[in-house]
């Protein structure tokens, strides 16, 4: 029995918020014969509190879980959070060092630096190191500090460790193809990569349509546009708030804008919406990934909402918009994902933070019930076709069977 670690900063366990990914990565693998441990931080990212370890111990899991300690963060970007994974990256190669006795390591960047430390002990002892690429760092940090020569020197720690851990790379999980292919873009390696998007387990989203859409009151005549994930820098919110005025100036009073998730500017664009009055937007706040998914399938479209200058390519939250069956207005500018929406045929792109190019597009499917069910069906289909984790995660395995094989 072959042993892997799956190493991550950020996996939802039992009864936690947060995204599953890994946790149903470390599933997969076992229910396929290896021998899995979880190595995770006793900081839990999506509460911002310490984990209560003993609490999580008496519940089973399918494979082994490692904490690491972590002292914490109270925002996601700032001094104190890359601090934080400095000290995660330091007990990590103790805790490997320790008890490393593996056949590969599977890990997640970022954080650049705690993947760094689990590359390195892999090339130290021989056995292959594997990157799940699911963000860009330092890139995604200029969202937030964007200075002429200054954001070059606070990031260039960061691009540095970035560049160390693809250098090491056995193998490349990209969640998109342009994160696939950025670990070889400054590097002449040869290794196996693939694209597998993090997509959901379509069993599950379902079940929580069964189960809650009953509880979500929908009138007739209402015509919902919903947003559902972080309210961050990121995330063009501010746009689908005045777009919603916009509606009402107008004379839809009809649709409605559900914002389904919270993050740092929650109370900022709800006191916006209160002060324009836009009474046609709702702010739901986080909810639970089952009511969620009730949610998404009682909406009409599903905006996947971003500014301008985000660097986000196919996120978390497409599996989820796909498996609703709802066509999709995008304001991602990722060439990649646009060109995806176009060839698939599930909605729409838009320039973003345009407040009367939102609210046409939204009219558009308003007046068109048929373009919404034909767009409908063709997400569906490429959810359980391309997002469906359980067929989706075999190349995932068959990637790190491949490299413990030629290892041996």
């Amino acid at each position: 029995m072959k042993k892997v670690a799956v190493i991550t900063m950020g996996v939802k366990l039992n009864h936690e918020k947060g995204y599953s990914r890994f946790r149903y990565l470390c599933d997969f693998l076992s229910d396929m014969g290896y021998k899995v441990d979880l190595i995770t931080t006793t900081f839990q990212h999506w509460e911002k509190a310490q984990r209560d370890i003993g609490k999580i111990k008496e519940d089973e899991y399918k494979f082994g879980l490692k904490f690491i300690y972590e002292p914490g963060y109270k925002k996601n970007i700032d001094l104190k959070r890359i601090g934080s994974h400095r000290i995660a990256a330091g007990n990590l190669t103790k805790l490997l060092n320790k008890e490393g006795d593996y056949d590969l390591l599977y890990c997640e960047i970022p954080p650049n630096d705690v993947a760094l430390a689990a590359a390195k002990y892999a090339k130290k002892k021989g056995i292959p190191f594997v990157a799940d690429v699911n963000d860009l760092w330092p890139e995604a940090m200029r969202m937030v500090l964007d200075i002429p020569v200054m954001s070059d020197v606070i990031f260039y720690p960061i691009l540095r460790d970035a560049e160390k851990v693809y250098s090491l790379v056995s193998g490349i999980i990209g969640t998109s193809d342009e994160y696939r292919d950025r670990p070889l873009k400054n590097k002449k390696l040869s290794v196996p990569k693939e694209t597998v998007y993090v997509g959901n387990e379509i069993r599950e989203f379902d079940e929580g349509i069964e189960i809650y859409s009953g509880e979500i009151k929908k009138e007739e005549e209402e015509f919902w546009v919903t947003y559902a994930g972080t309210i961050g820098t990121s995330y063009d919110i501010r746009t689908m708030v005045l777009a919603g005025g916009e509606l009402l100036k107008r004379g839809y009073h009809n649709i409605k804008i559900k914002i389904l998730g919270n993050g740092p500017l929650q109370e900022e664009l709800e006191k916006l919406a209160a002060d324009k009055q836009c009474t046609n937007v709702e702010f739901v706040g986080y909810t639970p990934y089952p009511k969620m998914a009730a949610y998404l399938r009682k909406s009409d479209v599903l905006v996947n909402s971003f500014v301008k200058k985000a660097p986000q390519s196919i996120v978390t939250k497409i599996g989820d918009y796909l498996a609703a069956g709802r066509p999709m207005i995008n304001t991602c500018m990722s060439q990649e994902f646009r060109n995806k929406v176009e060839k698939d045929g599930f909605g729409i792109n838009i320039m973003p933070e345009d407040v009367n190019i939102l609210t046409d597009a939204v009219l558009d499917f308003y007046e068109n019930p048929e373009k919404c069910r034909i767009m409908g069906e063709k997400a569906r289909e490429i959810a359980e076709r391309q997002f469906d984790r359980p067929q989706s995660y075999k190349k995932i395995e068959e990637l790190i069977r491949r490299l413990i094989e030629t290892n041996e």
